[in-house]
């Protein structure tokens, strides 16, 4: 599971809009919009701050082999 599809489930769950979602975590709403469409380039301590609503936060994950090549 993708980090967006992540937080666009949870968002879900709890059943906030993108712009509650945005106003509870202390970032902009565009930043929640492209954050659930994946885009690649987005600061980590911004996702951090929307990811430690839901109690998680993102960190580095050991790659299997496959992975590498």
């Amino acid at each position: 599971m993708t980090i967006a599809s992540f937080i666009k489930q949870k968002r879900k769950v709890v059943h906030l809009t993108q712009a509650e979602l945005a106003e509870k975590a202390g970032v902009g709403l565009r930043f929640i919009r492209e954050l659930e469409q994946g885009k690649q380039t987005l600061r980590l301590d911004k996702v951090n701050q929307v990811l430690q609503l839901f109690g998680y936060e993102a960190g580095p994950v050991l790659l299997t082999q496959d992975q590498h090549a």
